[in-house]
C-alpha cells in the first residue's frame, strides 16, 4: 500500500443531491438513482449493496449494517441497529469445553448472524421509494460480469491472501490476490442477489439459501441453526444524544460503540478548542487522553442492552464525565490506563442527500479483512467475524451468550443544530471509528473547516502501547507529545476512511476520504 499524503481534494458542491462513499463506482451508482427520482435512502442501500461486492474485504450481505435516516416529512432523525447475534447454541461454557479462551477472529465460532439484507428492506419499507430487487441490479451486474479492482481494495486483498487460502477458488487467481485494475466476478453471490432480488429477503433468512449457509457454517464447526437465520429482526432505536458546542450530535446506542464517541466529546467539551493548532500537540493530547478513558469504559459497560445493564445515563452524566476529566493533565500523558483492543479494521461508511431534504448515514461491515474468512461454496456469502468481539469472562457485560450480540463497533454519525441537518458523516476502521468522528466533527466545529478539509487532515491513535500516528502530521507535534511522555510511532498505512455530507446555506457540500477508493458526487 502506498505512504498516505494528504491528497488535496476540494468538497464537492451541489443543490439537489449528494453522494460520498469509499468507491467511485458506488458513489455513481448512487448518484444516477438519485438523478432518476429516487430519494437518499434508495441511493444509500443501491450503493452500500455494490459494495459489498467491489469492495468484498470490508463489506457483503454477510456483514451488519447500522443507519441514521433524518426524514424531511417528519423532520425527525431515525435510527436503526442491524447487528446480528450469536448463534442459540454458542455460549462461554460450549467454547470452554472445547478448550478455547478467546473466540478467534478466523473461527466459525466468530460468525455471528448476517443483519445487512433485512436491514436494507426495513430502511427500504418505512423511507425508499424503490424495491431491494430494483436497487440490487447494478450489484448483481458486477458479480455477475466482473468489477475492475481499485486500488486500496486490491491492496488489502494482497495482506488477506493467507487468511483466504480457504476461499482460494472464490477469491484469488492461482493462489495470489488479483492485482488493481485487473476484473474480478463472483458468479455465485450473483446468482444469491438474483435469488434475493426476486424472492425476497425470506429467501436468505429461511429459504434453500439459509439452508445452505447453515449447512456450510455446520460443516466448518459452527453451532448456527436456521431457526437462528429465520428469527433475526433489525430494530429501530432511539438516537443518543449528546451537546457539543451549540451542535446535537447522535449515536446509535449500545450495543454499538457510538456511546465512546458521546463520552469524548463530553470530556472534550471542558477544553478550549477554538484556540488550539487543529495539528498541534495540545489538540491530539487532549484526545488521546480522552480516548484513553472513553476506551476504558467502553471494555468495562458496553454489551447488548437485552443481555446486560449498560448504564448509559450514568456514564454520560455531569458528575461521572467531570470526574474523568479531572483525570487528564494538560501537561502530562497518564499511564495508568489498560492496553486498548484493536480488533476488526474493515468497513465501509457512506452518506447521502436528496433534494427532498432526507438523509442517510449508513455503515455496513463484516467486521474483519474478509470477514472470518469462511464463505458458503454455495451462495458465495462471505461471513462476518462479529462475534470475536466476545469475551468468555464470567460476569462481564459482554460475555458470549446464546443469540446475544457483541460489542459492535460500526457508528453512523449524525449531527443537528436548531433542530435541523448539521453534518451526516462517519469515519471507518474498527475501534478507531468514535475517534476518527471526533476529530472530523472538532474540525468543522472548533476549527471552522470544510468537510473535506475535516477529512483529510492527519490522524493517530493510542493503541495501548504507543500512539501511532500517520506521517502527514508535523514532526514538531509529534516531538512534543513524546516531551508529554507519549510514545509515538509514526505509520505508513492510513486510519480509516471517512465521508460527510453537510448542507449549508441551500447548498451541499460533500467529502470522500483520499485514504480510500471514493468520491463525492454533488449535483
Amino acid at each position: 500500500m502506498r505512504d498516505f499524503q494528504l491528497p488535496g481534494r476540494s468538497p464537492s458542491f451541489g443543490t439537489g443531491y449528494a453522494i460520498a462513499t469509499s468507491h467511485q463506482e458506488a458513489s455513481l451508482v448512487g448518484a444516477e438513482i438519485l438523478r432518476h427520482g429516487g430519494n437518499a435512502i434508495d441511493a444509500a442501500v443501491a450503493a452500500c449493496a455494490l459494495l459489498g461486492v467491489i469492495e468484498p474485504q470490508s463489506t457483503g450481505v454477510g456483514g451488519d449494517c447500522f443507519a441514521f435516516v433524518w426524514n424531511a416529512s417528519d423532520r425527525k432523525l431515525h435510527a436503526v441497529n442491524g447487528s446480528g447475534y450469536a448463534p442459540s447454541g454458542l455460549s462461554a461454557a460450549f467454547l470452554r469445553d472445547k478448550g478455547l479462551s478467546v473466540v478467534d477472529e478466523d473461527s466459525v465460532h466468530s460468525v455471528t448472524i448476517p443483519g445487512a439484507l433485512r436491514t436494507w428492506e426495513l430502511l427500504l419499507s418505512a423511507f425508499g421509494t424503490k424495491s431491494l430487487g430494483e436497487l440490487l441490479q447494478p450489484s448483481i451486474e458486477r458479480a455477475d460480469c466482473g468489477f475492475p479492482v481499485a486500488e486500496r481494495v486490491a491492496a488489502d486483498w494482497r495482506e488477506a491472501e493467507v487468511r483466504l487460502r480457504s476461499s482460494a477458488d472464490l477469491f484469488l487467481h492461482a493462489g495470489k490476490a488479483p492485482q488493481a485494475g485487473k476484473l474480478f466476478s463472483m458468479p455465485r453471490l450473483a446468482q444469491t442477489l438474483r435469488v434475493v432480488a426476486r424472492e425476497g429477503t425470506e429467501s436468505f433468512y429461511e429459504g434453500d439459501l439459509a439452508k445452505s449457509m447453515v449447512a456450510s457454517l455446520n460443516a466448518a464447526g459452527g453451532c448456527h441453526r436456521l431457526g437462528d437465520f429465520a428469527d433475526w429482526r433489525p430494530v429501530w432505536v432511539e438516537p443518543m444524544t449528546v451537546r457539543y458546542r451549540d451542535v446535537d450530535v447522535h449515536q446509535i446506542p449500545p450495543n454499538g460503540q457510538g456511546l465512546v464517541a458521546s463520552l469524548m466529546l463530553r470530556i472534550l467539551q471542558g477544553f478550549d478548542h477554538g484556540r488550539l493548532d487543529p495539528a498541534g500537540p495540545e489538540r491530539f493530547h487532549l484526545q488521546i487522553e480522552a480516548y484513553r478513558l472513553a476506551a476504558e469504559v467502553r471494555d468495562r459497560y458496553i454489551a447488548d442492552p437485552d443481555h446486560a445493564v449498560v448504564p448509559v445515563d450514568m456514564i454520560l452524566s455531569d458528575g461521572y464525565v467531570d470526574e474523568l476529566r479531572d483525570r487528564i493533565r494538560v501537561d502530562v500523558a497518564m499511564q495508568a490506563v489498560a492496553p486498548l483492543p484493536q480488533g476488526p479494521t474493515d468497513t465501509v461508511y457512506l452518506t447521502t442527500a436528496d433534494r427532498h431534504g432526507n438523509f442517510c448515514s449508513l455503515i455496513n461491515s463484516i467486521s474483519g479483512s474478509f470477514g472470518a474468512a469462511i464463505c458458503c461454496p454455495r451462495t458465495g456469502v462471505l461471513f462476518q467475524n462479529r462475534g470475536a468481539n466476545f469475551t468468555l469472562e464470567d460476569g462481564h457485560p459482554n460475555q458470549v451468550a446464546p443469540r446475544k450480540r457483541s460489542l459492535n463497533t460500526i457508528i453512523p454519525g449524525f449531527a443537528t443544530k436548531d433542530e435541523a441537518p448539521y453534518l451526516s458523516f462517519g469515519v471507518m476502521h474498527g475501534f478507531y471509528q468514535p475517534v476518527g468522528q471526533v476529530q472530523v466533527l472538532q474540525n468543522v466545529v472548533d476549527f471552522g473547516m470544510d468537510v473535506q478539509a475535516s477529512i483529510d487532515m492527519g490522524r493517530g491513535l493510542f493503541t495501548g502501547a504507543t500512539f501511532e500516528v500517520e506521517r502527514s502530521v508535523p514532526a514538531a507535534t509529534l516531538q512534543n507529545l513524546a516531551q508529554r511522555g507519549h510514545r509515538v510511532r509514526p505509520v505508513a498505512t492510513p486510519w480509516g476512511g471517512g465521508q460527510a455530507i453537510a448542507p449549508i446555506d441551500g447548498v451541499l457540500h460533500a467529502g470522500s476520504d483520499g485514504r480510500k477508493d471514493g468520491s463525492a458526487v454533488a449535483v
